[in-house]
């Protein structure tokens, strides 16, 4: 082990002791005894969470440009079995990471985030680097400016290592349909990351980046958390802009944090939350202090558990693990109660909206879309007006409706998927009919406009992880992620990574 490695873990170790990283001690010491019998230095940085490479880098006993070598190194050892990354900045992210060092060294450091090497779904534009939505469509389109969360990130001294592979204009659960390939588990290759956000949940889970952005208008970021044993939080409906992000479905687009721990996740969420003038999908409302509100107490909370729906064809082991996290949340807090939630009808408002947004493309050139996406924008195209119009109405009516649930429970707590990530192969060919949707736990919550975030909750017998959903009332992010983060320091999941070597 070098001298310089050892410095930095005896950082951490101090750090962990300084009560900073919560009550999970024990078991983060036993990631950093494992890291100091094992892990190269290379590895080791890229595997910190946001928050620990933060501090170490406030601290000048790490150097952004440490961590952004360490997941350019990783990024070209491991991204050509996993195909997580359609593009890398290395030149920009080295010069960004320089800036980085050079302003904390003035005693310049602009808050957790500043040096810290993140990515991007390849759907957020990114001024001269080209945005893809891993479509052949736009296989060479290169905005001319930031989407409004990227222009968030590099005020706060994000460096930006490039952009995600994903499933094409995000339209899939899979991440197998995609200009660029299908996108590997790092749990097991041969395996989906899931979809849309594939390639980001891939790049976190593996230590490609430190925490990566995702959008989810079905559940593209929580799938894809729950298959590759990391946290994904979709916020309100209005919290983040979505101005510059290609869009699926403007009535249920979301963006949000990947990361490897809650606190990472508010630390993300932090930045890019908050009202956007030029954006009309958001809402003037505060923006909390969402690190702060981790601390919460949770003795009081009131959980929800809707079965119906939520709790049917589910795998055995994913059955078992949810119940075992509910179990212990009844202990964390007041305990839970069954809920219903609201019923929703059929609503083609997804498919609608998407045919609109690609309907000058398809009629130019229809060929250069992969065939999957082309047939459901072509069936989308027969959705009539009045049927969107009504769906439209109905939404309106069921993101009211729900609020009614939270008179009874504070929180709701699901399982993320009904089953664990299906093999690439067997979504080539076509899932099974009677196979329980993907995206049946987490579209729900898209439709309601609710924050709902997937932290990891166990691991099947062959080794694929599984995801718990929690989700709470209109603005509540602060709940939801305080409950989060009581639950992963209480277990050891999110302490687990992928072996690659």
């Amino acid at each position: 082990m070098s001298r310089r490695w050892s410095e930095i873990l005896e950082s951490r170790r101090q750090f962990l002791q300084s009560g900073l990283a919560g009550t999970g001690l024990s078991a983060l010491s036993g990631v950093l005894r494992a890291a100091q019998e094992r892990a190269p230095a290379a590895n080791g940085l890229a595997l910190l969470s946001i928050e620990e490479a933060a501090s170490l880098v406030r601290k000048k006993a790490v150097s952004p440009v440490e961590l952004t070598r360490a997941c350019l190194d990783r990024i070209g050892k491991l991204n050509p079995a996993l195909n997580a990354f359609i593009t890398v900045t290395a030149e920009t992210a080295m010069a960004q990471a320089r800036q980085a060092e050079a302003e904390v060294q003035r005693g310049n450091w602009r808050g957790p985030l500043h040096g810290i090497p993140i990515a991007l779904k390849d759907l957020f534009d990114t001024a001269g680097v080209r945005t893809t939505a891993a479509s052949a469509l736009f296989a060479d389109r290169v905005p001319n400016q930031d989407a409004e969360v990227v222009r968030r990130f590099k005020e706060a001294g994000a460096v930006l290592l490039g952009k995600l592979n994903m499933s094409e204009f995000a339209y899939s659960e899979t991440s197998v349909v995609s200009h660029f390939g299908a996108i590997h588990n790092p749990w097991k290759l041969d395996r989906i990351a899931g979809g849309s956000s594939g390639g980001s949940s891939a790049a976190v889970a593996a230590g490609l980046c430190y925490g990566a952005l995702g959008s989810d208008t079905g559940g593209s970021i929580r799938e894809p958390a729950a298959f590759s044993n990391i946290v994904g939080l979709k916020p309100t409906y209005g919290r983040v802009s979505t101005r510059g992000v290609i869009p699926l479905s403007w009535s249920l687009d979301h963006v949000g944090p990947m990361t490897r721990t809650v606190t990472d996740a508010a630390i993300l969420l932090q930045i890019i939350a908050g009202y956007d003038l030029e954006d009309t999908t958001t809402v003037d409302i505060p923006v909390p202090d969402f690190r702060a509100g981790l601390q919460a107490r949770q003795s009081s909370i009131r959980l929800g558990v809707p079965r119906a729906i939520f709790f049917e064809k589910l795998d055995p082991e994913v059955q078992t693990a949810v119940n075992e996290a509910i179990a212990l949340l009844d202990r964390l807090t007041a305990g839970s109660r069954e809920v219903t939630l609201p019923d929703i009808p059929d609503l083609p408002i997804l498919d609608t909206e998407a045919y609109a947004y690609h309907a000058r493309f398809l009629e130019k050139s229809p060929e250069l879309y992969e065939k999957d996406t082309l047939g459901a924008l072509r069936e989308a195209a027969k959705v009539t007006a009045p049927a969107y119009i009504q769906a439209r109405r109905d939404l309106d009516r069921l993101r009211r409706s729900v609020q009614r649930v939270f008179s009874a429970v504070d929180l709701l707590v699901t399982p993320t998927t009904p089953v664990p990530a299906p093999t690439i192969a067997e979504c080539r060919a076509g899932r099974p009919e009677d196979a329980p949707d993907l995206l049946r736990n987490t579209t729900r919550f898209n439709i309601y406009g609710l924050p709902s975030v997937s932290v990891p909750c166990g691991f099947t017998s062959e080794g694929l992880p599984i995801g718990l959903q929690i989700s709470g009332p209109n603005w509540s992010e602060s709940k939801v992620l305080a409950l989060a983060r009581a639950y992963e320091q209480a277990t050891p999941w999110h302490s687990r990574h992928p072996d690659l070597t």
